[in-house]
């Protein structure tokens, strides 16, 4: 009797151990140690597409539908002076081209002409293809320098949630795709306006962008399929909560102007030391690892775009020697040629594993 209880002990005992370590092991993957998501009413409200946004009970995530009706957005009820902005996401499954799935912060409705935006945009697929997704950056309305990076992603984004990040602050941008920085912008005094400095609001939304979003608008939405389903959930944002600070209304073009009187130094201070602003040594090379077997397209090997690299670009010469003057791959397809070999083994292996841990 004595031993069956020690045993039933020790196996509990185990048990605890061995979800311990599950738990702080999902906590790495999706880089969770220092994000703190909020309820829906806590700091989001609806944007757009009535009836296609449904909250969830507990009120931590929300769905987003597209239909071929309209689709639907939602946005933060506040507007940020720097910030860390994060969400699980789960994109449509199946046949999705044409859609468009965004996850970004933007000033357009206060500083039309002279907008400042970060974009994470997922771009649709065509069933059993690789999703294809682009990061961008504007500032003070730089619309005609679009920063496109493109890539695809490692693993099916509608099979299960990823982590998908933005921080901005006063001296650096870095987009995360769960615990991998995918891309990096140090800010240069020679960007001068380029580098986003407006408060800045989270979006998220789901539309039709038959016109260009797969394959340069050769496949549109199918709506057959509708509709279409983008979740989100586990929504963090940390920064300086600008409209908290100024008088009146939020979105008031005269109030948000007085936004440079706002002293946002303690916020910016938290920004810059969190976990998520420094790229580990093992961070950097999962995204070397990342951008060599992903991205398809940089503006910055653009040669055609740009006689002249943008002050931000970092040539990195392995990168380069992979695009031709297009800021496109010499090659094709996501990678460069390799070996017959390499190719065989590569069938025998599952899909690629992009990691930090790696």
């Amino acid at each position: 009797m004595r031993d069956s209880i020690y045993f039933l002990w020790i196996n509990n005992r185990l048990m605890v151990i061995i979800m311990m370590v599950m738990i702080i092991s999902c906590r790495c993957v999706l880089g969770l140690e220092n994000i703190n998501p909020i309820f829906f009413d806590e700091g989001l409200s609806h944007l757009f597409g009535e009836g296609n946004l449904i909250r969830s009970p507990d009120d931590r995530s929300v769905r987003l539908l597209l239909d071929k009706y309209t689709g639907s957005g939602f946005i933060s009820s506040s507007m940020y002076q720097h910030g860390f902005f994060s969400s699980l996401i789960k994109l449509p499954g199946a046949y999705t081209a044409g859609i468009v799935v965004a996850f970004y912060t933007s000033n357009g409705d206060v500083f039309v002409k002279n907008h400042d935006e970060l974009d994470i945009e997922f771009l649709g697929n065509l069933e059993g293809k690789p999703w294809r997704f682009q990061t961008n950056m504007y500032g003070n309305g730089s619309t005609n320098r679009g920063r496109e990076e493109r890539y695809r992603l490692w693993f099916d984004p509608s099979k299960e949630f990823h982590r998908y990040s933005i921080l901005w602050t006063p001296t650096k941008i870095i987009f995360w795709v769960d615990d991998v920085p995918i891309r990096e912008i140090v800010r240069k005094e020679e960007m001068q306006g380029d580098y986003p400095q407006k408060p800045m609001s989270l979006y998220a939304t789901i539309w039709d962008a038959s016109s260009w979003a797969t394959s340069g608008g050769k496949f549109g939405v199918d709506y057959t399929f509708s509709p279409f389903v983008s979740e989100f959930k586990d929504i963090a944002l940390d920064g300086c909560n600008v409209s908290d600070s100024l008088p009146g209304e939020n979105n008031n073009n005269n109030n948000i102007d007085n936004y440079n009187n706002i002293n946002c130094s303690l916020s910016d201070q938290f920004l810059m030391t969190n976990d998520y602003s420094t790229i580990t040594p093992k961070q950097a090379a999962a995204m070397r690892r990342f951008r060599e077997r992903y991205m398809y397209y940089s503006y910055c090997y653009d040669t055609i775009r740009y006689s002249v690299p943008p002050p931000e670009c970092v040539i990195v010469t392995a990168e380069k020697n992979r695009f031709r003057d297009t800021g496109r791959l010499k090659f094709g397809g996501s990678h460069p040629k390799v070996h017959k070999a390499r190719k065989r083994r590569r069938r025998n292996r599952s899909t690629p594993v992009v990691s930090a841990d790696l």
